[in-house]
């Protein structure tokens, strides 16, 4: 249970234990014949009353008429007309489903707590001298620490081990253990599921994947519960109709006990708390699936959106470059032509080079040390591997270097957008190796999911060239598609589509922020994404997969679904309620029973958002949806 709501329940429970002994006691001095049994009932309502009254005081103080004026009205004419024990009974279910609400709520806000115990706090780092234990502020970029079974990982960092395994659930949501290989990345959060191995530090902790998690968290439960309730909106109308009933029942019987009975059955207690408890049911639901949805509002706009807009590069692509093709000349293999390329890119700081020589150790190539490194900084590398002489950079780099063959003839047919890294050997053409950024495995089930969960509009808006937006366009099936877009005309894209509905926008960069924010709802890609694409969105998905995004559209979806049904169903069963009692059929002690237990299934039905349901992102994971 978070600490933060300790003094609410613990408040609550002050006002259910008063209710409670005013009851017993009062039922104890009836059963012994004695004057005075009325007077606990009394007095254990007017207490109760006077705790509502402070509440609907700061309530109306700040612009909210609510149903708990109902409740107050209910249990003042229990007092008023004598009635002592049906105004206890009024007292003992309000503070009752006042106390039930709230562990609903810390019930539902457990998914997201449970983030929060996941912090390791030290970590085993290898020094001059050993191992020693460091407080995880002490680990810098470079350090290499000792991953014991069971430890959660303190930092992100890359795999210095041969392999290991990992239960990755705190950050995907995924319940069966991943491998690991060597040069992987492994993010923090995760927990080491197999044998201990060594981990190399790439990013501080206060930096690092899981760190960003934890201050979402916080934020997000620091941050103002939701204040909009599906029955307050309807408060004023319910109160009227309330009235009216009573009005109804005196003015047929003239029987005070009738009115009673009336405002009793609509004491709507726990009911006007049915769409928080949804809301936030929903938010944790969506928090194990890797989901963070900051407030409540932002659950609710979710559900309406009809348009995404979404960022190419880091969203629909990795946002990295990787080896897509490689093409050879005469007798040279494919693998023996990369691995000499990464074996000289070794030397090389380029991200391109980088993302080279992961390709080759992530097939296995054994890479040999480079010499004789030269390298002219944005165009190509040259150096000795294996006693061969290599060229390695831009066709024209290349083909200039070079006495027989042209990067150019190797060309045709690459994909749209593929980025060509030459390999000459001993002045021969040997081959190119054509890298791109690669679309998501997880990106064409994620918009099918997004189709069916009633999303009718797709849309990408990239700062990237418009050849290369287009080309992952047509793959996906994506009708509209605008590149070399700055932040300003993201945001003239976004309210171009706010005035035909709704908009979700997603994206993981600083260039995305201010579209993020001038959407209906903006999602933030978390796990790799910018700190300030984070601050401006409602929603953050906080493990690095886009179907995550379907996953989240469909629990808004649910959870407004549920948070209807139950505000609806209360409701409407109180309005029957009501009618009965108006007619003489529901005395007032019979009906604040009948009233607690229709409060009590509401509450009930609006924990299903809890809840897992079959995701229809996984409904469309198959071979045939990879790209």
């Amino acid at each position: 249970m978070p600490d933060a709501l300790w003094p609410i329940l613990s408040l609550r429970g002050v006002l259910l234990g008063v209710a409670l002994s005013g009851l017993m006691v009062g039922i104890t001095g009836w059963a012994s014949g004695a004057g005075w049994h009325p007077w606990p009932w009394a007095v254990a309502t007017a207490l109760v009353l006077a705790a509502l009254a402070v509440e609907i005081v700061r309530s109306l103080s700040r612009g909210e008429v609510g149903l708990d004026l109902v409740a107050a009205l209910s249990m003042s004419a229990a007092l008023a007309f004598g009635e002592m024990l049906a105004g206890n009974v009024v007292a003992l279910m309000y503070a009752g489903g006042q106390f039930l609400e709230g562990y609903a709520a810390g019930r539902a806000r457990r998914e997201m707590t449970a983030l929060l115990g996941r912090v390791a706090h030290s970590a085993m780092r290898y020094g001059n001298d050993g191992l020693d234990e460091v407080l995880i502020q002490a680990i810098v970029p470079g350090d290499r620490l000792l991953v014991r079974r069971g430890e959660v990982i303190p930092v992100d960092g890359s795999l210095a081990s041969p392999s290991a395994v990992l239960d990755e659930s705190a950050l995907t949501g995924e319940s069966l253990p991943r491998t690991k290989l060597l040069g992987d990345e492994v993010l923090s959060g995760a927990t080491n599921a197999g044998d201990a191995f060594d981990l190399l530090a790439d990013r501080p902790a206060a930096e690092s994947t899981y760190a960003n998690i934890v201050r979402l968290v916080i934020k997000a439960q620091e941050g103002k519960p939701p204040s909009v309730r599906a029955a307050d909106r309807y408060a004023v109308w319910f109160l009227l109709l309330t009235v009216l009933a009573a009005g109804t029942a005196w003015a047929i019987s003239g029987d005070p006990v009738r009115v009673l009975a009336v405002l009793v059955v609509a004491t709507p207690c726990p009911l006007i708390l049915a769409l928080p408890v949804a809301i936030i049911s929903g938010m944790s639901r969506a928090a194990k699936l890797g989901v963070l949805v900051k407030d409540g509002g932002a659950l609710e706009t979710l559900a309406k959106v009809k348009t995404v807009i979404l960022d190419k590069t880091g969203t629909l692509t990795f946002g990295q470059a990787e080896v897509v093709d490689v093409r050879t000349v005469g007798t040279w293999l494919p693998d023996e032509v990369l691995r000499l390329a990464a074996s000289l890119d070794q030397a090389s700081g380029h991200v391109t080079a980088a993302a080279l020589v992961a390709d080759a150790r992530r097939k296995g190539l054994p890479l040999s040390a480079p010499t004789d490194v030269s390298e002219v900084a944005g165009t190509g590398i040259k150096g000795i591997v294996e006693r061969r002489r290599l060229v390695i950079g831009g066709s024209r780099f290349v083909r200039d270097a070079i006495t027989q063959g042209d990067p150019h003839g190797l060309r045709e047919g690459l994909p749209w957008g593929s980025a060509v890294v030459a390999v000459g050997v001993d002045g021969v053409l040997a081959g190119i190796i054509a890298m791109a950024d690669a679309i998501r495995p997880e990106a064409p089930a994620m918009l099918r999911a997004l189709e069916k969960a009633g999303i009718d509009r797709v849309v990408i808006a990239s700062g990237d060239r418009q050849d290369v937006v287009d080309a992952v366009a047509a793959r996906l099936g994506i009708a509209k598609a605008d590149g070399e877009l700055d932040p300003a005309q993201k945001v003239e894209v976004v309210t171009r589509e706010r005035m035909r509905a709704p908009v979700l926008m997603a994206g993981d960069g600083v260039n995305d922020a201010p579209a993020l924010a001038s959407a209906d709802v903006g999602v933030a890609l978390g796990a790799r994404g910018s700190a300030a694409s984070s601050e401006s969105a409602g929603v953050v998905i906080l493990v690095d997969r886009i179907d995550s995004l379907a996953s989240a559209v469909e629990v808004a979806h649910r959870t407004r679904q549920i948070a209807t049904q139950s505000v609806v169903a209360g409701l409407g069963l109180s309005v029957v309620g009501m009618a009965v009692a108006a007619l003489g059929y529901l005395p007032p002690v019979a009906g604040a029973l009948v009233q607690e237990g229709i409060d009590v299934a509401v509450i009930l039905n609006a924990l299903r958002a809890l809840r897992p349901q079959i995701s229809r992102v996984q409904a469309f994971q198959c071979p045939a949806c990879s790209l």
